[in-house]
């Protein structure tokens, strides 16, 4: 599998986080049309955010996983306090009988779930030690000249 690095004006960057989100209190708000909605949103917001990308969704019933594609200019707090304060007010707009479950505009759980999506750390120690010996091959060959 080739990977496709992203650029920014001074600096190359592949960051990909596996994300983890819950509605408060886990209830099973996330079905049907709310599940649907939700899915489409998602894809909406990451657009206005300015380079982030969404990789990969599944929505169940009492979570949502992604898979989003961050630049370094952002940090992942900032990107999941964007999409998850935007989607619970337009979540409210879409469905009022969510207002009657959930009061102040509050429809996800306080915290998150992330981890980096990335390199193999094997691949990394070998990418490690071929630039050393790239770089002693390089010192040697001006020795000589």
């Amino acid at each position: 599998m080739t990977r496709q690095f992203k650029k920014l004006s001074h600096s190359l960057y592949e960051c990909k986080y596996h994300v983890v989100f819950c509605p408060k209190y886990r209830y099973r708000i996330l079905q049907t049309e709310v599940r649907a909605y939700v899915t489409q949103q998602v894809y909406v917001l990451c657009e206005q955010k300015d380079g982030v990308e969404e990789l990969e969704m599944n929505v169940q019933a009492d979570h949502v996983h992604l898979i989003l594609s961050v630049p370094p200019k952002y940090a992942v707090s900032t990107v999941m306090g964007f999409l998850k304060g935007k989607l619970a007010l337009r979540m409210f707009d879409q469905f009022p009988e969510l207002r009657r479950r959930y009061w102040g505009q509050h429809v996800w759980s306080r915290g998150y779930c992330v981890s980096t999506v990335g390199l193999d750390e094997e691949r990394i120690r070998k990418y490690v030690a071929w630039q050393e010996k790239k770089g002693q091959d390089a010192e040697q060959g001006r020795l000589f000249d």
